[in-house]
């Protein structure tokens, strides 16, 4: 088990590393959101296994409609919400 040693790091080695989360594994969107890391919350909230939140409004099978409080899957994993990362 690796454990990063931040007494003796500079604190732009803390910031620059390079490692990624990734993906929320299965059992982790079972979980409040307040004891998860912010990737796997919006992973789950993508996955459809999630509500959103948030006051935003997505053009969803030809209607604009809200999105909070609902599961709805994002477009990578075959859900109707676009996707904004590109």
């Amino acid at each position: 088990m690796d454990v990063l040693n931040t007494v003796a790091m500079r604190i732009f080695e803390i910031y620059n590393t390079d490692e990624n989360i990734g993906p929320a594994p299965r059992g982790a969107c079972s979980k409040p959101a307040s004891q998860l890391p912010a990737s796997w919350v919006s992973s789950c909230k993508s996955k459809g296994k999630m509500k959103r939140s948030g006051n935003r409004s997505e053009k969803i099978g030809g209607k604009t409609m809200k999105v909070s409080g609902k599961r709805i899957k994002g477009r990578k994993y075959g859900g109707p919400t676009p996707d904004y990362s590109k």
